[in-house]
């Protein structure tokens, strides 16, 4: 019998995997109905109040893209729910309060077009970038609309560029042409769900007629193409996703099949000018010499066409010390590099040898983000900009100028008073004995068990570093309570080993990891099991829910939002097959053999007591199936098992605005104070 027939006749709760089915939406709406009725108190009021206040102050960072001289900032606030795409000039930016020209309004635009849509971003045709690409979301979702649109006359173009909704996008390769990967059309699609070719498409042709530069396999993930635009160095590129981990890029050629760049498959590239430059995650052995996972490297690209594999080491990785991101200015190399969670910026000067010089004047706890200022390659100066941030320090936006002076443009409102806490770091052992790191913050000189919050990911390389509380600082920490963040592996804290450990077979390591530290807490007597929560979303979704099925001992709560739980049948549901890397096909033996481990789906246990369980997940999800946490709450509900269940209509895999941002928030802080009912949390 094949293994979905199987799952068919097993599973009494696959018909609320038909996420529009009437049936399935009677449930979702009467489930969601009574989880408001329990959970939408005046408590729940308040905090979603403060939440949203906090998100939508006028005086919040409005962080910025560069070009042609001005900047564009993309600003949602109480009065803007939906959002407004407006520009300014760095002069003005630089006061209290700028002076911004509406470039668009999406709450207009969707009150005109009577659609519900979220702002997805605007690539711009270079170098003019006069004519951009406006990607819009109906909900939230992954699909997305596309239309051309003119930054000058703030208007979209008719009869302009126009794509309907499906996952993907466009490259513009000059006025009249753009390259589309999309998944319209007949055998368009990967089993993943995203862009399986390439198609050149001109101005004023039927698209569906648009001939095919490139086309991928249906098993791979998505067919993506870029465009270099760079003077001298004009080229595309072409990129098979073959997994989530591993891919292959092609040079094209006008005369000729395109050329492959032979690298390994995991490894991650970028291409500026005649430069190279080569992020490993294995160990790469050539005749010459094997270069370590984690090195970067550099080379001249032409020569490494020609066969050369004699590079230079731009950076080498040490215990704890990796680097996690890389791009480019105008002619350095940025580098963002974690040690031991720390962070630090070093600048790369092209040469024989290059030179690397690490960026001074930056504070040692706080974590900070590098981003380039300018959209454009053809524009790009040597400036750039830095996010600093801490748990309980607000957040202040930096210019990096070209001789290398920081100079901060924005600092955030302090959104809670922050005199009482402080923010440590511990190690908790896990179950084969490596130590976990993660970060505390509460009290100063707790004096006994606190309500306690410990949310974690550990997946896909996903690094957990600080950032501002800002909403949980006031909701959740002024109230006396604890949060704590869990560096599990899995993650990409430590490199590609440390994410390794918690893929496929280390998945299961990855959760015991956070149990280990759910135990640490409460031997520490930071907290009890029952005044402890877990919590995370999306595969931090899986995490949380094994930690229902596998300890529910140490905890007093779960808070589990868009999860995967069903493993036996993710791949069969929207992008699932995309995954299959970090944790393994089900229909393969050898991989469901350690997979049954941890599809939390199945390894409920009648006659066995649960704490109770917040699922919350979306109808627009179009990335993770709302059917998982449907199905979970279902069979929780059969099992007599204490559970809330919450599913909106719009909000793809996140909030759809910061409107439901907050009222998710607050649902997540009432089921908290209905269930661990410890004296902060009143």
């Amino acid at each position: 019998m094949k293994v979905e027939q199987m799952q068919e006749r097993t599973d009494p709760y696959l018909w609320l995997e038909d996420v529009e089915g009437e049936e399935a939406l009677a449930w979702v709406r009467t489930h969601s109905e009574t989880t408001k009725v329990a959970l939408c108190d005046q408590a729940f009021e308040a905090d979603k109040k403060a939440l949203y206040e906090i998100s939508t102050r006028p005086d919040n960072i409005p962080f910025i893209t560069r070009r042609r001289g001005q900047l564009y900032n993309f600003w949602q606030d109480a009065a803007h729910v939906r959002g407004l795409w407006r520009r300014t000039s760095m002069e003005d930016y630089r006061q209290p309060e700028p002076t911004w020209e509406t470039v668009l309004d999406i709450d207009a635009l969707a009150g005109l077009e009577g659609e519900d849509w979220v702002w997805k971003g605007c690539g711009t045709l270079q170098p003019e970038q006069r004519y951009g690409l406006v990607s819009l979301s109906r909900g939230g979702a992954d699909a997305v609309v596309v239309r051309e649109f003119d930054l000058i006359e703030k208007r979209f173009i008719e009869d302009g560029f126009a794509l309907h909704e499906a996952k993907g996008g466009a490259a513009w390769l000059d006025q009249d042409t753009l390259l589309v990967s999309t998944t319209l059309g007949a055998n368009a699609a990967t089993a993943s769900g995203y862009p399986r070719t390439v198609r050149l498409w001109r101005r004023g042709s039927d698209f569906m007629q648009a001939p095919v530069l490139f086309e991928g396999e249906a098993s791979d993930i998505y067919i993506s193409a870029s465009v270099d635009r760079e003077p001298g160095y004009e080229r595309t590129f072409y990129r098979r996703q073959i997994t989530f981990e591993e891919g292959i890029s092609y040079l094209a050629r006008e005369d000729g099949e395109p050329l492959l760049i032979d690298l390994p498959l995991d490894a991650r590239f970028d291409v500026e000018k005649d430069w190279l430059v080569v992020k490993l995650k294995s160990d790469w052995a050539l005749p010459e010499r094997t270069y370590a996972a984690d090195a970067l490297l550099a080379i001249s690209f032409s020569r490494f066409l020609e066969g050369d594999r004699q590079f230079e080491v731009l950076f080498e990785p040490g215990p704890r010390r990796v680097l996690s991101g890389f791009w480019w200015t105008k002619s350095r190399l940025v580098l963002t590099v974690l040690d031991n969670l720390a962070s630090q910026i070093w600048l790369g000067t092209p040469g024989s040898p290059w030179s690397l010089e690490q960026l001074e004047g930056l504070p040692d706890t706080a974590s900070i983000h590098a981003m380039s200022l300018d959209a454009s390659q053809l524009e790009r100066t040597d400036e750039l900009l830095l996010t600093i941030s801490s748990f309980v320090e607000p957040t202040k936006l930096a210019l990096v100028t070209e001789d290398k002076r920081i100079e901060v443009l924005k600092e955030a409102p302090a959104a809670f008073d922050a005199s009482g806490l402080e923010v440590t770091r511990h190690e908790a052992v896990s179950v084969d004995g490596e130590r976990i790191p993660y970060y505390q913050i509460g009290p100063k000189g707790q004096d006994g068990p606190r309500p306690t919050v410990l949310y974690g990911y550990g997946g896909f390389s996903v690094s957990m570093t600080p950032g501002y509380l800002g909403g949980i600082g006031k909701t959740w920490l002024e109230r006396g309570n604890v949060w704590v963040v869990a560096n599990i592996r899995g993650g990409g804290e430590f490199g590609a080993a440390w994410h390794k450990a918690g893929m496929r077979e280390g998945k299961r390591l990855s959760h015991d990891d956070f149990a280990s530290i759910a135990q640490d807490l409460a031997t520490r007597g930071v907290t009890t099991p029952r005044q402890l929560a877990a919590y995370g979303g999306s595969n931090g979704g899986l995490l949380v829910g094994n930690m229902l099925t596998r300890y529910p001992e140490r905890f007093g709560a779960i808070w589990c939002t868009v999860p995967l739980l069903d493993m036996q049948r993710y791949t069969r549901l929207l992008a699932g097959p995309s995954w299959v890397a970090e944790y393994g096909d089900p229909n393969r033996p050898e991989d469901w053999a350690y997979m049954a481990g941890f599809s939390a789906y199945q390894n409920l246990e009648a006659g066995r007591a649960y704490p109770p369980v917040l699922l919350v997940t979306s109808r627009r999800d179009d990335r993770v199936h709302p059917g998982h946490a449907r199905k979970m709450t279902a069979k929780l509900e059969a099992m007599k098992q204490p559970v809330f269940f919450y599913e909106p209509d719009d909000g793809g895999h996140g909030a759809a605005n910061k409107e439901q941002a907050a009222f998710l928030s607050a649902l997540g802080l009432s089921f908290l104070r209905r269930t661990l009912k410890g004296e902060g949390t009143a």
